[in-house]
C-alpha cells in the first residue's frame, strides 16, 4: 500500500507542477478571451483549455507520467479525457452560476461566471489527472515513477 500512495504522489505531484504552469496559461488565456475579447463563457473557457491543453500533453506525456506510449495511441485519448472533463467540470461550473446568483443577488452575473470559470477549473484539474494517469498514459507494463 505504501509503494501505490508512494507512487502515486510523485506522479501527482509532477501532475501538480505541470498543473501550475497549464493553469497560469490556460486560465489566464480563458480571463483574457472572456473579459477583454467579450467571447461568451463556452467560446472562452474552451479556447483557454485548448491553449492549456497543447502544452499540457507534451508536459505530461514526458514529465508527469513518463509514459512510452506512442503518440498516435495517446493523444486521441489525451483529447478524449480533455474533451470530457471539460464539459462535465466546466458544465456543472455554469450551472451553479446562477445558484450563486440567487444567493448573493447583489453580485453581476458576469462576477459569477468568473467565479464559474475558476471552480470549474479545480474541478477539470482532479478529473483530468485521473483520466490521464489512468487511461492516457497508462502502460500494459508498469514503470517505475
Amino acid at each position: 500500500m505504501g509503494t501505490v500512495n508512494s507512487v502515486l504522489n510523485r506522479s501527482f505531484v509532477r501532475f501538480l507542477l505541470v498543473g501550475v504552469l497549464n493553469t497560469i496559461i490556460g486560465l489566464s488565456a480563458s480571463f483574457i478571451l472572456f473579459n477583454l475579447f467579450e467571447m461568451n463563457y463556452w467560446a472562452a473557457t474552451f479556447g483557454g483549455n485548448t491553449i492549456g491543453a497543447i502544452v499540457s500533453y507534451f508536459l505530461n506525456r514526458k514529465f508527469t507520467f513518463r509514459s512510452n506510449v506512442s503518440v498516435a495511441s495517446s493523444w486521441w485519448k489525451f483529447m478524449l479525457v480533455i474533451v470530457a472533463c471539460y464539459f462535465i467540470s466546466y458544465g456543472i461550473s455554469l450551472w451553479l452560476s446562477p445558484l450563486i446568483l440567487h444567493i448573493f443577488p447583489d453580485v453581476s452575473v458576469k462576477a459569477t461566471q468568473n467565479i464559474a470559470i475558476l471552480f470549474g477549473n479545480g474541478i477539470y484539474t482532479i478529473l483530468n489527472y485521473f483520466g490521464h494517469k489512468l487511461f492516457t498514459f497508462r502502460s500494459k507494463q508498469t514503470s517505475q515513477e
